[in-house]
């Protein structure tokens, strides 16, 4: 399948850096350690590129030199939510650089034989219409899970919202592009294709079974 998608709302952050990292990550002889490394990293710098358009507000600050006007981002800031379990991986990375961030987590699992997403859990910040909600999960593959989370998120208020995958099919672009029309949407990779088991080809395998040693 080619790599058609909408790139007013899809970033690819192609960065030479990602896609080192990324080359490790898919390798089947990356360890569990290594993998959650990266994983974190990869996310680390997918927060960078999420965020270049935050807004900012004057503030008056005073050097060991002098007085002068600088920026800091106004408003209530973010909050980042994991779709577990995988998503979890994704959160220190985003951690690191905004640490005062509100943590959500929001579980979906997807049923093995149908493929459908199912909600099992919720707990978010109770101001998170007035947050960027920066949503993790490490794969974006037939994309039902990610469109219900949406869903369910913009039930519960939220405005701006940011999907940050590290590799995205384009099946499930289509479906969560199609489902949510404002949200954006940031990956490492665009792969080729979902397999007929619903897994991304060339993919790197099961995100959450890799960062947390299970099978």
């Amino acid at each position: 399948m080619a790599k058609e998608f909408d790139r007013a709302r899809v970033t690819v952050v192609d960065h030479p850096l990602v896609k080192h990292k990324l080359s490790i990550l898919r390798d089947e002889r990356t360890g569990t350690k290594q993998f959650r490394d990266l994983v974190r990293e990869l996310a680390r710098l997918e927060c960078y590129e999420a965020t270049r358009d935050l807004p900012v507000e004057p503030v008056r600050i005073t050097t060991p030199l002098c007085e002068m006007d600088a920026e800091r981002i106004a408003g209530r800031k973010l909050a980042v939510i994991p779709i577990l379990r995988a998503g979890l991986g994704m959160v220190d990375g985003v951690l690191d650089l905004i640490p005062a961030a509100r943590v959500g987590h929001l579980g979906m699992y997807r049923d093995e034989v149908t493929h459908e997403p199912h909600e099992y859990y919720a707990k978010l910040p109770e101001d998170i219409g007035r947050r960027v909600c920066l949503v993790v999960d490490p794969m974006l593959a037939t994309g039902g899970s990610a469109a219900a989370a949406l869903q369910y998120l913009r039930g519960q208020g939220a405005r701006d919202i940011r999907f940050l995958c590290i590799v995205a099919a384009p099946e499930g672009l289509d479906v969560v592009l199609r489902a949510d029309p404002d949200v954006r949407i940031f990956a490492c990779s665009v792969d080729e294709r979902l397999n007929d088991d619903a897994y991304i080809v060339p993919g790197l395998g099961d995100a959450g079974d890799r960062i947390f040693g299970t099978r």
